[in-house]
């Protein structure tokens, strides 16, 4: 494939927070982009914001954890926009408690939806790029990864994530593939404020106490996330592969 030719993103969780800006950000680099979330209606949105800016973009409605609805988006998508040859699997979903109060529904929910869909995601795509001999895999991992009081589930899955990347690297490097990892740190989305409302803080109070603990002194926001993963999406980042990188404002130790 020349590099002339368009190249097509896939974004799970697209519809909105990190994926959304992630999904503008990838279109404003020139590529296609696939907005995949659990309901299509959801994609709206972001998929006019995308072509109203002059780009090129579809919403896919997908469980990521659904093996056979994987599979159909992924061919949808080669068919209506080409093959898919980049796949930034941000698609998640918090359960979180602590130990003895965490339901098996809620461990496997996470795991399902972080894990499993990660996997399903990148093997239904790596054919098209094995084909291409072109791709960039990105994972969302988390400083959850690191471990976070209340979120076993989560933290586990996050941390899980580093090794996928870390073996895809490895297995699919030769076909010029590369997969890394981005690891947010406190990110200003609809997910971290509901976690406010779930601990009974007021939002903006909330923000202010994490920013206070960062050594650059705000939290992120979806668009700091976004750059990363452009980062690691381009052309010319074909020789940086197996890597995580925290987004997180500063050291976490």
């Amino acid at each position: 494939m020349s590099t002339t030719e368009q190249r097509v993103a896939v974004v799970t969780g697209g519809a909105r927070g990190i994926g959304a800006a992630t999904a503008v950000r990838l279109a404003a680099e020139g590529r296609a982009v696939a907005v995949i979330d659990l309901d299509e209606a959801n994609c709206k949105d972001v998929v006019e914001q995308i072509t109203a800016a002059g780009g090129k973009a579809i919403g896919v409605g997908c469980d990521v954890s659904d093996e056979a609805q994987v599979e159909a988006a992924v061919a949808r998508i080669a068919e209506e926009l080409g093959a898919p040859t980049i796949l930034v699997n941000n698609a998640g979903v918090l359960r979180d408690n602590l130990l003895f109060k965490m339901s098996a529904l809620d461990w496997d929910t996470v795991m399902n939806v972080h894990l499993k869909g990660a996997f399903l995601m990148a093997r239904a795509c790596q054919k098209h790029m094995v084909d291409a001999k072109f791709g960039r895999i990105v994972n969302l991992s988390s400083s959850s990864a690191l471990g976070n009081r209340g979120q076993a589930n989560y933290s586990a899955a996050k941390a899980g994530l580093q090794g996928f990347t870390k073996t895809l690297a490895k297995e699919l490097g030769k076909f010029g593939i590369t997969a890394n990892a981005v690891a947010p740190g406190f990110i200003a989305t609809e997910m971290t404020k509901a976690t406010a409302e779930r601990v009974g803080m007021d939002f903006e109070e909330f923000k202010k106490g994490a920013a206070s603990m960062i050594p650059v002194q705000r939290v992120g926001v979806p668009e700091d996330i976004a750059n990363a993963v452009a980062f690691f999406t381009g052309e010319q980042a074909g020789f940086v592969s197996g890597q995580v990188m925290y987004v997180a404002g500063g050291p976490l130790n």
